[in-house]
């Protein structure tokens, strides 16, 4: 069970790295000027492979967590508000590919401070998920 909790811990580390870097890629991308295609392309490039490396990482960091609680059989109101956390860093994820496709069409709309202000999210449910799982407070 601690290979399973080891794997748990690798893939959420490495796909975070994603939820982390991925909207900073779009900060940069709103900030390029329309003119500078070079350095658009380059950074839809390492946004597209960016997001096709976390989203299956994701995956398997979703589905080994489900399978230790099923393992476990965790109770507590502190695991359900980490799950739900959970859910939302998925689809935070999917929203991302959307982002990500709107760029690559160029139709984005949104300005680098709200994608400032997106790119605090997975941080913020990162601090909120770590304490409930440590101090399971509830």
């Amino acid at each position: 069970m601690l290979i399973l909790k080891s794997l748990h811990i690798c893939f959420v580390i490495a796909w975070f790295a994603g939820l982390f870097y991925l909207p900073r890629i779009f900060v940069n991308l709103a900030m390029t000027p329309k003119e500078n295609i070079a350095e658009t392309e380059r950074l839809l490039l390492m946004a597209g492979k960016l997001y096709r490396f976390m989203t299956p990482l994701g995956w398997l960091a979703v589905v080994l967590g489900l399978w230790l609680w099923l393992s476990y059989d965790y109770v507590g109101g502190w695991l359900h508000v980490k799950t739900l956390l959970a859910v939302f860093l998925v689809g935070f994820n999917f929203y991302c590919g959307v982002l990500l496709r709107q760029f690559q069409a160029g139709k984005n709309t949104r300005s680098h401070v709200w994608f400032r202000f997106f790119n605090e999210a997975p941080t913020l449910a990162m601090f909120i998920v770590v304490f409930l799982a440590v101090l399971k407070p509830f």
